[in-house]
Protein backbone atom coordinates (compact mmCIF):
# COMPACT_ATOMS: atom_id res chain seq x y z
CA UNK A 1 0.00 0.00 0.00
CA UNK A 2 1.10 3.25 -0.47
CA UNK A 3 2.25 5.44 2.57
CA UNK A 4 0.86 8.84 4.17
CA UNK A 5 2.39 10.67 1.46
CA UNK A 6 0.84 8.88 -1.44
CA UNK A 7 5.10 7.23 -2.45
CA UNK A 8 4.05 3.71 -3.69
CA UNK A 9 5.77 0.46 -1.85
CA UNK A 10 5.40 -1.23 -4.97
CA UNK A 11 5.83 -0.32 -8.57
CA UNK A 12 5.65 -2.36 -12.28
CA UNK A 13 7.35 -0.36 -14.92
CA UNK A 14 5.99 -1.13 -18.40
CA UNK A 15 9.19 -0.41 -20.73
CA UNK A 16 12.06 -0.97 -18.32
CA UNK A 17 14.82 0.90 -20.21
CA UNK A 18 12.83 3.76 -20.01
CA UNK A 19 15.39 6.62 -19.08
CA UNK A 20 12.63 8.14 -17.35
CA UNK A 21 11.25 5.11 -15.93
CA UNK A 22 14.36 4.25 -13.92
CA UNK A 23 14.49 7.76 -13.13
CA UNK A 24 11.22 7.92 -11.41
CA UNK A 25 12.28 4.33 -10.02
CA UNK A 26 15.08 5.78 -8.23
CA UNK A 27 13.32 9.06 -7.12
CA UNK A 28 10.69 6.79 -5.80
CA UNK A 29 13.14 3.91 -4.17
CA UNK A 30 15.16 6.55 -1.98
CA UNK A 31 11.85 7.20 -0.56
CA UNK A 32 9.82 4.24 0.29
CA UNK A 33 9.48 2.10 -3.15
CA UNK A 34 10.72 -1.56 -2.27
CA UNK A 35 9.73 -3.84 -5.26
CA UNK A 36 9.83 -3.01 -8.58
CA UNK A 37 9.41 -5.12 -11.75
CA UNK A 38 10.94 -3.93 -14.97
CA UNK A 39 9.05 -5.13 -17.98
CA UNK A 40 10.59 -5.46 -21.29
CA UNK A 41 12.54 -7.02 -23.87
CA UNK A 42 15.10 -9.24 -22.85
CA UNK A 43 18.37 -7.21 -23.32
CA UNK A 44 21.34 -6.75 -21.63
CA UNK A 45 20.20 -2.84 -21.08
CA UNK A 46 17.28 -4.42 -19.01
CA UNK A 47 19.72 -6.36 -16.85
CA UNK A 48 21.79 -3.52 -16.27
CA UNK A 49 18.98 -0.84 -15.55
CA UNK A 50 17.52 -3.71 -12.70
CA UNK A 51 21.17 -4.46 -11.28
CA UNK A 52 21.59 -0.29 -10.93
CA UNK A 53 18.66 -0.39 -8.83
CA UNK A 54 19.44 -3.14 -6.73
CA UNK A 55 22.04 -1.37 -5.63
CA UNK A 56 19.66 1.41 -4.04
CA UNK A 57 18.34 -1.26 -1.86
CA UNK A 58 15.27 -2.70 -3.88
CA UNK A 59 13.79 -6.05 -4.91
CA UNK A 60 14.23 -5.82 -8.57
CA UNK A 61 12.74 -8.60 -11.23
CA UNK A 62 13.19 -8.44 -14.67
CA UNK A 63 9.83 -9.54 -16.52
CA UNK A 64 9.63 -10.21 -20.47
CA UNK A 65 7.28 -7.84 -21.87
CA UNK A 66 6.74 -7.09 -25.74
CA UNK A 67 4.57 -4.03 -26.37
CA UNK A 68 3.52 -5.14 -29.67
CA UNK A 69 2.77 -8.53 -28.60
CA UNK A 70 -0.34 -7.76 -27.35
CA UNK A 71 -1.79 -11.33 -27.27
CA UNK A 72 0.97 -11.77 -24.58
CA UNK A 73 0.29 -9.33 -22.11
CA UNK A 74 -2.30 -10.91 -20.22
CA UNK A 75 0.15 -13.86 -19.58
CA UNK A 76 2.73 -11.97 -19.17
CA UNK A 77 1.20 -9.24 -16.36
CA UNK A 78 -1.40 -11.74 -14.74
CA UNK A 79 1.53 -13.41 -12.62
CA UNK A 80 3.03 -10.67 -11.52
CA UNK A 81 -0.41 -8.90 -10.05
CA UNK A 82 -1.29 -12.56 -8.38
CA UNK A 83 1.89 -12.32 -6.74
CA UNK A 84 0.55 -9.48 -4.93
CA UNK A 85 -0.62 -5.95 -4.65
CA UNK A 86 1.01 -3.03 -7.46
CA UNK A 87 0.91 0.61 -5.65
CA UNK A 88 2.06 1.98 -9.08
CA UNK A 89 2.20 1.18 -12.52
CA UNK A 90 3.82 3.13 -14.82
CA UNK A 91 3.55 2.72 -18.36
CA UNK A 92 6.59 4.20 -20.15
CA UNK A 93 7.19 2.52 -23.80
CA UNK A 94 7.44 3.87 -26.68
CA UNK A 95 8.97 4.88 -29.94
CA UNK A 96 9.62 7.95 -31.54
CA UNK A 97 9.97 6.59 -35.32
CA UNK A 98 11.41 8.54 -38.19
CA UNK A 99 9.18 10.62 -39.38
CA UNK A 100 10.55 11.15 -42.79
CA UNK A 101 11.44 7.35 -43.43
CA UNK A 102 7.72 6.33 -41.83
CA UNK A 103 5.97 8.53 -44.17
CA UNK A 104 7.66 6.75 -47.18
CA UNK A 105 7.34 2.92 -45.26
CA UNK A 106 3.60 2.80 -44.00
CA UNK A 107 4.73 -0.66 -42.22
CA UNK A 108 7.86 1.38 -40.30
CA UNK A 109 4.33 3.70 -39.56
CA UNK A 110 2.10 1.24 -38.38
CA UNK A 111 4.72 -0.43 -35.64
CA UNK A 112 5.36 3.42 -34.19
CA UNK A 113 1.25 3.20 -33.87
CA UNK A 114 0.92 0.07 -32.27
CA UNK A 115 3.70 0.90 -30.01
CA UNK A 116 2.45 3.67 -28.58
CA UNK A 117 -1.18 3.22 -28.99
CA UNK A 118 -2.37 -0.31 -29.35
CA UNK A 119 0.39 -1.83 -27.24
CA UNK A 120 -0.77 0.98 -24.56
CA UNK A 121 -4.07 -0.06 -24.62
CA UNK A 122 -3.28 -3.34 -24.38
CA UNK A 123 -1.33 -3.28 -21.18
CA UNK A 124 -3.22 -0.36 -19.90
CA UNK A 125 -6.01 -1.91 -19.63
CA UNK A 126 -4.98 -5.00 -18.15
CA UNK A 127 -3.23 -3.02 -15.92
CA UNK A 128 -6.27 -1.19 -14.92
CA UNK A 129 -8.67 -4.27 -14.39
CA UNK A 130 -5.59 -5.36 -11.77
CA UNK A 131 -5.49 -2.38 -9.91
CA UNK A 132 -9.50 -2.17 -9.50
CA UNK A 133 -9.63 -5.97 -8.60
CA UNK A 134 -6.89 -5.02 -5.73
CA UNK A 135 -9.37 -1.55 -5.20
CA UNK A 136 -6.37 0.98 -5.28
CA UNK A 137 -3.55 1.85 -7.18
CA UNK A 138 -2.38 4.20 -9.71
CA UNK A 139 -1.77 3.77 -13.43
CA UNK A 140 1.05 6.90 -14.81
CA UNK A 141 0.74 7.02 -18.12
CA UNK A 142 3.92 9.23 -20.26
CA UNK A 143 2.06 10.74 -22.78
CA UNK A 144 3.78 13.63 -24.88
CA UNK A 145 3.03 17.27 -25.97
CA UNK A 146 3.24 16.37 -29.24
CA UNK A 147 -0.39 14.63 -28.59
CA UNK A 148 -1.32 18.08 -27.78
CA UNK A 149 -2.26 19.14 -31.98
CA UNK A 150 0.01 16.94 -34.70
CA UNK A 151 3.04 18.89 -36.00
CA UNK A 152 4.21 18.03 -39.32
CA UNK A 153 7.39 17.71 -38.57
CA UNK A 154 6.73 14.63 -36.16
CA UNK A 155 2.49 13.66 -37.10
CA UNK A 156 2.96 10.14 -36.50
CA UNK A 157 4.68 10.32 -33.35
CA UNK A 158 2.26 12.85 -32.20
CA UNK A 159 -0.89 11.32 -33.64
CA UNK A 160 -0.07 7.94 -31.97
CA UNK A 161 0.29 9.98 -28.32
CA UNK A 162 -2.93 11.61 -29.21
CA UNK A 163 -4.51 8.58 -29.37
CA UNK A 164 -2.30 7.47 -26.08
CA UNK A 165 -3.48 10.76 -24.41
CA UNK A 166 -7.58 10.46 -25.17
CA UNK A 167 -7.40 6.90 -23.91
CA UNK A 168 -5.75 7.52 -20.74
CA UNK A 169 -8.27 10.59 -19.67
CA UNK A 170 -11.13 8.30 -20.80
CA UNK A 171 -9.76 5.38 -18.81
CA UNK A 172 -9.35 7.72 -15.31
CA UNK A 173 -13.06 8.52 -16.00
CA UNK A 174 -13.94 5.50 -16.49
CA UNK A 175 -12.11 4.53 -13.17
CA UNK A 176 -13.06 7.25 -11.04
CA UNK A 177 -14.54 6.05 -7.69
CA UNK A 178 -13.07 3.05 -7.99
CA UNK A 179 -9.66 3.40 -5.99
CA UNK A 180 -7.52 3.78 -8.94
CA UNK A 181 -6.09 7.11 -10.00
CA UNK A 182 -4.93 7.68 -13.32
CA UNK A 183 -2.15 10.16 -13.62
CA UNK A 184 -1.49 11.45 -17.33
CA UNK A 185 2.37 13.01 -17.82
CA UNK A 186 3.14 15.37 -20.49
CA UNK A 187 6.69 16.03 -20.90
CA UNK A 188 7.88 18.78 -23.69
CA UNK A 189 11.56 17.59 -25.57
CA UNK A 190 13.34 15.11 -23.00
CA UNK A 191 17.15 15.18 -23.42
CA UNK A 192 17.60 11.21 -23.62
CA UNK A 193 18.44 8.68 -26.21
CA UNK A 194 14.83 8.75 -27.83
CA UNK A 195 15.83 12.22 -28.87
CA UNK A 196 19.81 12.27 -29.61
CA UNK A 197 21.20 14.34 -32.20
CA UNK A 198 17.65 16.06 -32.75
CA UNK A 199 17.75 19.92 -32.96
CA UNK A 200 16.77 20.91 -28.58
CA UNK A 201 13.00 22.30 -28.53
CA UNK A 202 12.45 25.24 -26.32
CA UNK A 203 11.50 24.22 -21.79
CA UNK A 204 13.82 20.74 -22.78
CA UNK A 205 13.73 18.96 -19.89
CA UNK A 206 15.79 16.32 -18.22
CA UNK A 207 14.15 12.68 -17.32
CA UNK A 208 14.71 13.66 -13.80
CA UNK A 209 12.95 16.56 -13.65
CA UNK A 210 9.98 14.37 -15.03
CA UNK A 211 10.56 11.78 -12.08
CA UNK A 212 10.41 14.61 -9.92
CA UNK A 213 7.39 15.88 -11.81
CA UNK A 214 5.67 12.70 -11.30
CA UNK A 215 6.71 12.08 -7.77
CA UNK A 216 4.77 15.18 -6.52
CA UNK A 217 1.97 14.68 -9.01
CA UNK A 218 1.39 11.29 -7.42
CA UNK A 219 1.41 13.04 -3.81
CA UNK A 220 -1.27 15.59 -5.08
CA UNK A 221 -3.20 13.11 -6.55
CA UNK A 222 -3.28 14.83 -9.80
CA UNK A 223 -4.47 13.80 -12.90
CA UNK A 224 -2.38 15.56 -15.87
CA UNK A 225 0.79 16.39 -15.63
CA UNK A 226 3.16 19.08 -17.64
CA UNK A 227 6.74 18.69 -17.80
CA UNK A 228 7.49 22.16 -17.36
CA UNK A 229 4.52 23.33 -15.79
CA UNK A 230 4.72 26.44 -17.88
CA UNK A 231 3.98 23.66 -21.19
CA UNK A 232 0.03 24.25 -20.40
CA UNK A 233 0.15 27.69 -21.48
CA UNK A 234 2.37 27.20 -24.65
CA UNK A 235 0.56 24.25 -25.55
CA UNK A 236 -3.12 26.01 -24.75
CA UNK A 237 -2.10 28.44 -27.28
CA UNK A 238 -0.51 26.29 -29.88
CA UNK A 239 -3.94 23.90 -29.88
CA UNK A 240 -6.23 26.98 -30.40
CA UNK A 241 -3.94 28.83 -33.10
CA UNK A 242 -5.49 28.78 -36.62
CA UNK A 243 -4.65 26.55 -38.66
CA UNK A 244 -3.03 28.84 -41.20
CA UNK A 245 -1.25 30.59 -38.76
CA UNK A 246 -0.09 27.44 -36.77
CA UNK A 247 1.32 26.00 -40.19
CA UNK A 248 3.70 29.11 -40.26
CA UNK A 249 5.13 28.62 -37.27
CA UNK A 250 8.34 27.28 -36.82
CA UNK A 251 7.26 24.06 -34.64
Amino acid sequence: MKDAFGTPQSLLVLGGTSEIALATARRLIARRTRTVWLAGRPSPTLETAASGLRELGADVRTLPFDALDSDSHESALGPVFAEGDIDMVLLAFGVLGDQARDENEPGAAVRVAQTNYTGAVSAGLISAKALQAQGHGSLVVLSSVAGERARRANFIYGSSKAGLDAFAQGLGDALHGTGVHVMVVRPGFVRSRMTAGLPEAPLATTPEAVAAAIELGLRRHSETVWVPGSLRLVMSALRHAPRSVFRRLPV
